[in-house]
Protein backbone atom coordinates (compact mmCIF):
# COMPACT_ATOMS: atom_id res chain seq x y z
CA UNK A 1 0.00 0.00 0.00
CA UNK A 2 1.36 3.25 -1.26
CA UNK A 3 2.49 5.78 1.69
CA UNK A 4 -0.21 8.17 2.92
CA UNK A 5 1.36 12.13 1.75
CA UNK A 6 1.70 14.23 4.56
CA UNK A 7 0.25 17.35 5.07
CA UNK A 8 1.64 20.40 3.12
CA UNK A 9 2.28 21.98 6.41
CA UNK A 10 2.07 20.66 10.21
CA UNK A 11 3.69 22.44 13.38
CA UNK A 12 5.55 21.29 15.51
CA UNK A 13 5.59 21.72 19.57
CA UNK A 14 9.55 20.79 20.52
CA UNK A 15 10.63 20.43 24.19
CA UNK A 16 14.40 20.27 23.99
CA UNK A 17 14.75 20.08 27.59
CA UNK A 18 11.65 18.03 27.97
CA UNK A 19 9.52 18.74 31.34
CA UNK A 20 12.62 19.79 33.25
CA UNK A 21 11.72 23.54 34.14
CA UNK A 22 13.17 26.28 36.71
CA UNK A 23 9.66 26.86 38.26
CA UNK A 24 7.38 24.41 39.98
CA UNK A 25 3.69 26.50 38.44
CA UNK A 26 0.94 24.61 40.43
CA UNK A 27 -1.32 24.22 37.48
CA UNK A 28 1.40 22.66 34.92
CA UNK A 29 0.11 19.56 32.60
CA UNK A 30 3.90 19.54 31.52
CA UNK A 31 5.79 18.68 34.78
CA UNK A 32 4.24 15.08 35.72
CA UNK A 33 5.61 14.47 32.04
CA UNK A 34 9.06 13.71 33.60
CA UNK A 35 8.04 10.37 34.80
CA UNK A 36 7.57 8.84 31.47
CA UNK A 37 11.86 9.01 31.13
CA UNK A 38 13.42 7.75 34.51
CA UNK A 39 16.44 7.50 33.26
CA UNK A 40 16.92 10.39 31.05
CA UNK A 41 19.17 13.95 31.42
CA UNK A 42 16.37 15.36 29.37
CA UNK A 43 18.55 17.68 26.86
CA UNK A 44 18.33 17.07 23.27
CA UNK A 45 21.30 16.47 21.23
CA UNK A 46 22.87 18.17 18.93
CA UNK A 47 22.95 15.36 16.48
CA UNK A 48 19.62 15.12 17.06
CA UNK A 49 18.69 18.96 16.63
CA UNK A 50 20.35 18.83 13.32
CA UNK A 51 18.28 15.85 12.16
CA UNK A 52 15.13 17.79 13.00
CA UNK A 53 15.48 20.51 11.29
CA UNK A 54 16.71 18.92 8.77
CA UNK A 55 13.19 16.16 8.48
CA UNK A 56 10.95 19.22 9.47
CA UNK A 57 12.42 21.64 6.84
CA UNK A 58 11.99 18.91 3.80
CA UNK A 59 8.95 17.92 5.03
CA UNK A 60 7.30 21.55 4.70
CA UNK A 61 5.53 22.46 1.53
CA UNK A 62 4.89 26.18 2.09
CA UNK A 63 7.40 28.89 1.89
CA UNK A 64 7.54 29.90 5.37
CA UNK A 65 8.49 27.40 8.07
CA UNK A 66 8.30 28.27 12.24
CA UNK A 67 10.15 26.17 14.42
CA UNK A 68 8.67 26.37 17.76
CA UNK A 69 10.23 25.45 21.18
CA UNK A 70 8.78 25.40 24.71
CA UNK A 71 9.34 22.99 27.61
CA UNK A 72 9.81 22.74 30.84
CA UNK A 73 11.60 25.89 30.30
CA UNK A 74 13.70 25.68 26.32
CA UNK A 75 16.01 28.60 27.98
CA UNK A 76 17.50 25.53 30.50
CA UNK A 77 19.15 24.80 27.04
CA UNK A 78 21.42 27.78 26.91
CA UNK A 79 21.74 29.90 24.18
CA UNK A 80 24.77 28.15 22.35
CA UNK A 81 21.98 24.93 21.69
CA UNK A 82 19.41 28.23 19.57
CA UNK A 83 22.83 29.21 18.27
CA UNK A 84 23.14 25.92 16.74
CA UNK A 85 19.62 25.69 15.83
CA UNK A 86 19.20 29.04 13.97
CA UNK A 87 22.53 27.54 12.14
CA UNK A 88 21.08 24.44 11.40
CA UNK A 89 18.28 26.24 9.84
CA UNK A 90 19.83 28.37 8.02
CA UNK A 91 21.95 25.29 6.34
CA UNK A 92 19.03 23.15 5.67
CA UNK A 93 16.65 25.68 4.13
CA UNK A 94 15.22 25.23 0.46
CA UNK A 95 15.57 28.41 -1.55
CA UNK A 96 13.27 31.08 -1.09
CA UNK A 97 12.33 29.88 2.62
CA UNK A 98 11.36 31.82 5.37
CA UNK A 99 12.27 30.03 8.47
CA UNK A 100 11.39 32.00 11.73
CA UNK A 101 11.03 30.84 15.70
CA UNK A 102 9.08 30.82 18.35
CA UNK A 103 9.82 30.50 21.54
CA UNK A 104 7.30 30.37 24.78
CA UNK A 105 8.87 30.51 28.14
CA UNK A 106 7.99 31.91 31.91
CA UNK A 107 10.78 34.75 31.63
CA UNK A 108 12.35 34.46 34.60
CA UNK A 109 16.39 33.51 32.91
CA UNK A 110 16.13 36.03 29.77
CA UNK A 111 19.02 38.83 30.20
CA UNK A 112 20.46 41.24 27.91
CA UNK A 113 22.16 38.53 26.05
CA UNK A 114 19.42 36.24 25.11
CA UNK A 115 17.32 39.72 24.41
CA UNK A 116 20.32 40.59 21.86
CA UNK A 117 20.43 37.04 20.44
CA UNK A 118 16.40 36.82 20.46
CA UNK A 119 16.71 40.00 18.37
CA UNK A 120 19.47 40.01 15.70
CA UNK A 121 17.79 36.13 14.77
CA UNK A 122 14.25 37.22 14.58
CA UNK A 123 12.96 35.31 17.22
CA UNK A 124 8.84 35.86 18.34
CA UNK A 125 8.98 35.26 22.55
CA UNK A 126 5.42 34.13 24.17
CA UNK A 127 6.39 35.36 28.21
CA UNK A 128 4.03 33.58 30.72
CA UNK A 129 2.68 36.09 33.05
CA UNK A 130 -0.75 35.57 35.00
CA UNK A 131 -1.33 39.50 35.85
CA UNK A 132 -0.22 41.98 38.73
CA UNK A 133 2.00 40.25 41.34
CA UNK A 134 -0.87 38.73 43.30
CA UNK A 135 -2.26 37.13 40.51
CA UNK A 136 0.49 35.59 38.80
CA UNK A 137 2.23 34.75 41.99
CA UNK A 138 -0.72 32.87 43.22
CA UNK A 139 0.44 29.83 40.96
CA UNK A 140 3.48 30.75 39.19
CA UNK A 141 5.89 30.12 41.71
CA UNK A 142 9.60 28.37 41.57
CA UNK A 143 10.97 25.44 43.25
CA UNK A 144 11.22 26.73 46.50
CA UNK A 145 7.58 27.89 46.76
CA UNK A 146 8.97 31.91 46.30
CA UNK A 147 7.25 34.05 44.14
CA UNK A 148 8.06 34.66 40.41
CA UNK A 149 6.71 37.90 39.17
CA UNK A 150 9.58 40.35 40.02
CA UNK A 151 11.97 38.00 37.76
CA UNK A 152 9.67 37.43 34.55
CA UNK A 153 9.29 41.41 35.06
CA UNK A 154 13.26 41.87 34.64
CA UNK A 155 12.96 39.51 31.84
CA UNK A 156 10.46 41.45 30.22
CA UNK A 157 12.33 44.59 30.91
CA UNK A 158 15.41 42.97 29.01
CA UNK A 159 13.16 42.39 25.79
CA UNK A 160 11.53 45.75 25.85
CA UNK A 161 15.25 47.28 25.63
CA UNK A 162 16.38 45.29 23.20
CA UNK A 163 13.20 46.18 20.77
CA UNK A 164 12.65 42.14 20.31
CA UNK A 165 8.95 41.29 19.92
CA UNK A 166 6.64 39.41 22.38
CA UNK A 167 3.75 38.44 23.46
CA UNK A 168 1.94 37.43 26.35
CA UNK A 169 0.35 33.91 27.28
CA UNK A 170 -2.04 34.01 30.22
CA UNK A 171 -3.39 30.95 31.93
CA UNK A 172 -7.19 31.98 33.35
CA UNK A 173 -7.18 30.02 36.53
CA UNK A 174 -9.77 30.23 39.63
CA UNK A 175 -7.07 33.00 41.34
CA UNK A 176 -7.43 35.62 38.17
CA UNK A 177 -10.24 35.06 36.58
CA UNK A 178 -12.50 37.03 39.09
CA UNK A 179 -10.48 39.34 37.58
CA UNK A 180 -10.43 40.45 34.27
CA UNK A 181 -10.17 43.83 33.98
CA UNK A 182 -7.56 44.27 36.34
CA UNK A 183 -5.47 41.28 34.31
CA UNK A 184 -6.45 42.86 30.83
CA UNK A 185 -5.53 46.45 31.99
CA UNK A 186 -2.12 45.27 33.79
CA UNK A 187 -1.03 43.49 30.87
CA UNK A 188 -1.86 46.50 28.68
CA UNK A 189 -0.77 49.34 30.56
CA UNK A 190 1.86 48.02 32.47
CA UNK A 191 3.40 45.11 30.92
CA UNK A 192 2.77 47.19 27.18
CA UNK A 193 1.48 43.78 25.38
CA UNK A 194 0.30 44.30 22.12
CA UNK A 195 -0.79 40.62 21.96
CA UNK A 196 -2.46 38.63 24.38
CA UNK A 197 -3.78 34.98 24.47
CA UNK A 198 -5.89 34.14 27.18
CA UNK A 199 -5.74 30.14 27.79
CA UNK A 200 -8.29 28.25 30.10
CA UNK A 201 -6.65 26.06 33.36
CA UNK A 202 -8.85 22.99 33.12
CA UNK A 203 -6.60 20.56 34.96
CA UNK A 204 -7.56 16.96 35.60
CA UNK A 205 -7.74 15.90 39.12
CA UNK A 206 -5.55 12.75 38.74
CA UNK A 207 -2.43 10.41 39.62
CA UNK A 208 -1.83 9.78 36.40
CA UNK A 209 -0.82 13.43 34.74
CA UNK A 210 -2.71 12.31 31.68
CA UNK A 211 -6.39 13.33 30.04
CA UNK A 212 -7.76 11.21 32.32
CA UNK A 213 -11.17 11.33 34.73
CA UNK A 214 -13.91 13.26 35.10
CA UNK A 215 -12.57 15.42 38.30
CA UNK A 216 -10.99 18.70 37.94
CA UNK A 217 -8.74 20.25 40.68
CA UNK A 218 -9.85 23.60 42.61
CA UNK A 219 -7.52 25.65 40.22
CA UNK A 220 -9.66 25.03 37.46
CA UNK A 221 -11.35 27.81 36.06
CA UNK A 222 -15.36 27.00 35.25
CA UNK A 223 -16.87 27.53 32.14
CA UNK A 224 -18.83 30.62 33.43
CA UNK A 225 -15.64 31.99 35.32
CA UNK A 226 -14.07 31.65 32.01
CA UNK A 227 -16.97 33.19 29.80
CA UNK A 228 -17.73 36.17 32.57
CA UNK A 229 -13.56 37.02 31.98
CA UNK A 230 -13.39 37.05 28.22
CA UNK A 231 -16.94 38.98 28.08
CA UNK A 232 -15.37 41.65 30.74
CA UNK A 233 -11.91 41.63 29.01
CA UNK A 234 -14.24 41.97 25.63
CA UNK A 235 -16.35 44.82 26.75
CA UNK A 236 -13.41 46.98 27.15
CA UNK A 237 -11.37 45.77 24.41
CA UNK A 238 -14.34 46.87 21.70
CA UNK A 239 -14.74 50.11 23.33
CA UNK A 240 -11.24 51.46 23.25
CA UNK A 241 -8.48 49.01 21.61
CA UNK A 242 -9.54 47.45 18.69
CA UNK A 243 -6.55 47.68 16.09
CA UNK A 244 -4.19 48.54 18.85
CA UNK A 245 -4.64 45.16 21.39
CA UNK A 246 -4.59 41.68 19.54
CA UNK A 247 -6.17 39.03 21.71
CA UNK A 248 -6.21 36.28 20.01
CA UNK A 249 -9.45 34.61 20.79
CA UNK A 250 -10.97 37.82 19.58
CA UNK A 251 -9.04 37.68 16.46
CA UNK A 252 -9.94 34.11 15.98
CA UNK A 253 -13.80 34.98 16.62
CA UNK A 254 -13.83 37.46 13.54
CA UNK A 255 -12.32 35.32 11.27
CA UNK A 256 -15.04 32.73 11.75
CA UNK A 257 -17.86 35.55 11.33
CA UNK A 258 -16.19 36.70 8.13
CA UNK A 259 -16.34 33.06 6.60
CA UNK A 260 -13.07 32.26 7.57
CA UNK A 261 -11.26 29.62 9.16
CA UNK A 262 -10.81 30.25 12.79
CA UNK A 263 -7.42 29.83 12.49
CA UNK A 264 -6.48 28.14 16.04
CA UNK A 265 -6.49 23.97 16.29
CA UNK A 266 -8.43 24.81 19.30
CA UNK A 267 -11.54 26.01 17.14
CA UNK A 268 -11.15 24.20 14.24
CA UNK A 269 -13.18 21.60 13.04
CA UNK A 270 -10.85 18.71 13.16
CA UNK A 271 -7.18 18.52 14.41
CA UNK A 272 -4.31 16.88 14.38
CA UNK A 273 -1.59 19.21 12.86
CA UNK A 274 -0.27 20.50 15.57
CA UNK A 275 2.13 17.91 17.34
CA UNK A 276 4.86 17.43 19.82
CA UNK A 277 8.41 15.93 20.04
CA UNK A 278 10.36 15.43 23.14
CA UNK A 279 13.87 15.47 23.84
CA UNK A 280 14.33 12.56 22.49
CA UNK A 281 13.06 12.64 19.61
CA UNK A 282 9.64 10.68 20.59
CA UNK A 283 6.75 12.74 18.57
CA UNK A 284 3.02 13.04 19.77
CA UNK A 285 -0.29 13.63 18.71
CA UNK A 286 -0.69 17.37 20.71
CA UNK A 287 1.46 18.89 23.18
CA UNK A 288 -1.58 18.14 25.28
CA UNK A 289 -1.53 14.38 25.24
CA UNK A 290 2.10 13.09 25.76
CA UNK A 291 1.42 10.25 27.01
CA UNK A 292 1.77 6.77 26.18
CA UNK A 293 -1.77 5.96 23.84
CA UNK A 294 -0.83 9.08 22.14
CA UNK A 295 2.63 8.24 21.10
CA UNK A 296 3.27 8.07 17.06
CA UNK A 297 6.70 6.72 17.53
CA UNK A 298 10.32 7.96 17.22
CA UNK A 299 11.66 10.55 14.38
CA UNK A 300 15.02 8.45 14.38
CA UNK A 301 13.06 5.22 13.48
CA UNK A 302 10.41 6.70 11.49
CA UNK A 303 10.77 10.02 9.31
CA UNK A 304 8.71 12.49 11.00
CA UNK A 305 6.50 13.28 7.77
CA UNK A 306 5.64 9.48 8.18
CA UNK A 307 4.51 10.39 11.76
CA UNK A 308 2.21 13.58 10.65
CA UNK A 309 0.38 11.41 7.82
CA UNK A 310 -0.19 8.04 10.06
CA UNK A 311 -3.27 6.78 10.65
CA UNK A 312 -3.08 7.45 13.87
CA UNK A 313 -2.08 10.49 13.76
CA UNK A 314 -5.28 11.22 10.81
CA UNK A 315 -7.86 9.67 13.66
CA UNK A 316 -6.94 11.62 16.20
CA UNK A 317 -7.93 14.17 14.14
CA UNK A 318 -10.59 13.06 12.93
CA UNK A 319 -11.83 12.03 16.03
CA UNK A 320 -12.08 16.01 17.43
CA UNK A 321 -15.41 16.44 14.73
CA UNK A 322 -16.50 12.86 14.96
CA UNK A 323 -17.31 12.49 18.52
CA UNK A 324 -18.77 15.68 18.95
CA UNK A 325 -21.93 15.52 20.79
CA UNK A 326 -25.41 15.73 18.75
CA UNK A 327 -25.81 19.32 21.59
CA UNK A 328 -22.60 20.66 19.60
CA UNK A 329 -23.58 19.30 16.13
CA UNK A 330 -26.76 21.46 16.57
CA UNK A 331 -25.32 24.68 18.76
CA UNK A 332 -25.66 27.93 17.00
CA UNK A 333 -21.64 28.84 17.96
CA UNK A 334 -20.45 25.82 16.37
CA UNK A 335 -19.23 27.28 13.43
CA UNK A 336 -16.47 29.49 16.01
CA UNK A 337 -16.23 26.97 18.52
CA UNK A 338 -16.06 23.12 17.14
CA UNK A 339 -16.60 21.92 20.58
CA UNK A 340 -13.33 23.24 21.60
CA UNK A 341 -10.12 21.32 22.97
CA UNK A 342 -10.48 17.60 22.96
CA UNK A 343 -8.33 17.79 25.78
CA UNK A 344 -11.69 19.60 27.99
CA UNK A 345 -14.44 17.10 26.91
CA UNK A 346 -15.09 15.63 30.01
CA UNK A 347 -18.59 16.51 30.66
CA UNK A 348 -21.87 14.92 29.41
CA UNK A 349 -24.60 16.59 27.59
CA UNK A 350 -28.19 16.97 29.64
CA UNK A 351 -29.28 13.77 27.40
CA UNK A 352 -26.34 11.68 28.77
CA UNK A 353 -23.83 11.83 25.62
CA UNK A 354 -20.45 12.19 26.89
CA UNK A 355 -17.83 14.66 25.13
CA UNK A 356 -19.37 17.93 26.02
CA UNK A 357 -16.33 20.39 26.70
CA UNK A 358 -16.39 21.53 30.21
CA UNK A 359 -15.82 25.28 29.08
CA UNK A 360 -19.06 24.94 27.02
CA UNK A 361 -21.05 27.36 29.59
CA UNK A 362 -18.55 29.87 28.87
CA UNK A 363 -17.78 29.26 25.34
CA UNK A 364 -21.56 29.73 24.19
CA UNK A 365 -22.05 33.03 26.86
CA UNK A 366 -19.11 34.38 25.31
CA UNK A 367 -19.37 34.24 21.80
CA UNK A 368 -23.48 34.60 21.82
CA UNK A 369 -22.62 38.42 24.05
CA UNK A 370 -20.71 39.39 21.29
CA UNK A 371 -22.37 38.19 18.37
CA UNK A 372 -23.64 41.69 16.99
CA UNK A 373 -20.16 43.98 17.75
CA UNK A 374 -18.59 40.69 15.27
CA UNK A 375 -21.29 41.01 12.99
CA UNK A 376 -20.16 44.93 12.72
CA UNK A 377 -17.13 44.29 12.40
CA UNK A 378 -16.90 41.60 9.56
CA UNK A 379 -19.09 43.70 7.78
CA UNK A 380 -16.65 46.50 7.83
CA UNK A 381 -14.35 44.20 6.67
CA UNK A 382 -16.20 43.05 3.51
CA UNK A 383 -16.47 46.52 3.27
CA UNK A 384 -13.00 47.60 3.02
CA UNK A 385 -13.28 49.68 6.17
CA UNK A 386 -11.19 48.59 9.74
CA UNK A 387 -12.56 46.99 12.11
CA UNK A 388 -12.01 49.32 14.49
CA UNK A 389 -14.53 51.85 13.57
CA UNK A 390 -16.62 49.32 15.85
CA UNK A 391 -15.50 52.40 18.52
CA UNK A 392 -16.59 55.00 16.99
CA UNK A 393 -20.62 53.47 16.51
CA UNK A 394 -20.48 52.16 19.88
CA UNK A 395 -19.43 55.63 21.71
CA UNK A 396 -22.21 57.21 19.36
CA UNK A 397 -25.08 54.36 20.84
CA UNK A 398 -23.62 55.23 24.21
CA UNK A 399 -24.11 58.88 23.91
CA UNK A 400 -27.66 58.74 22.05
CA UNK A 401 -28.93 56.07 25.15
CA UNK A 402 -27.33 58.46 28.25
CA UNK A 403 -28.99 61.47 26.73
CA UNK A 404 -32.30 59.00 26.54
CA UNK A 405 -32.17 57.79 29.98
CA UNK A 406 -30.29 60.79 31.53
CA UNK A 407 -33.76 61.79 33.64
CA UNK A 408 -35.32 58.35 34.00
CA UNK A 409 -35.32 57.69 37.86
CA UNK A 410 -34.92 54.19 39.05
CA UNK A 411 -38.73 53.03 40.04
CA UNK A 412 -39.61 54.83 36.03
CA UNK A 413 -41.10 53.08 33.49
CA UNK A 414 -38.07 51.72 30.95
CA UNK A 415 -37.65 53.77 28.09
CA UNK A 416 -36.67 50.60 25.98
CA UNK A 417 -40.44 49.72 26.08
CA UNK A 418 -40.08 46.76 28.32
CA UNK A 419 -42.73 47.17 30.77
CA UNK A 420 -40.38 46.92 33.42
CA UNK A 421 -38.98 49.33 36.05
CA UNK A 422 -35.61 51.18 35.05
CA UNK A 423 -33.76 49.52 37.88
CA UNK A 424 -34.66 45.81 37.16
CA UNK A 425 -34.02 46.60 33.15
CA UNK A 426 -31.90 48.75 31.55
CA UNK A 427 -30.65 50.57 34.71
CA UNK A 428 -29.07 47.10 36.23
CA UNK A 429 -25.78 47.08 36.59
CA UNK A 430 -25.47 43.84 34.23
CA UNK A 431 -27.34 45.90 31.70
CA UNK A 432 -25.50 49.15 32.17
CA UNK A 433 -22.08 46.68 31.91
Amino acid sequence: MPKRPSPPAFHVMVKPRGPICNLDCEYCYFLSKERLYPDSDFRMSVTLLEEYTRQYIEAQRVPEVTFAWQGGEPTLMGLDFFRRAVGYQQKHKKPGMRVTNALQTNGTLIDDEWAAFFRDNGFLIGVSIDGPPHLHDAYRRDKGGRPTFERVLRGVEALKRHRVEFNVLTCVNAANAPYPLEVYRFLRDEIGAQFIQFIPIVERDNDTGFQEGSAVTARTVTGEQYGRFLTGVFDEWVRRDVGRVFVQIFDVALAAWSGQRPGLCVFEETCGLALAMEHNGDVYSCDHFVEPRHKLGNMNVIPLADLVASDQQRQFGLDKRDTLPRMCRECEVRFVCNGGCPKNRLLTTPDGEPGLNFLCAGYKAFFTHIDRPMQFMAAELRAGRPPANIMLALAREEAERARRFANVGRNDPCPCGSGRKYKNCCGSPARRH
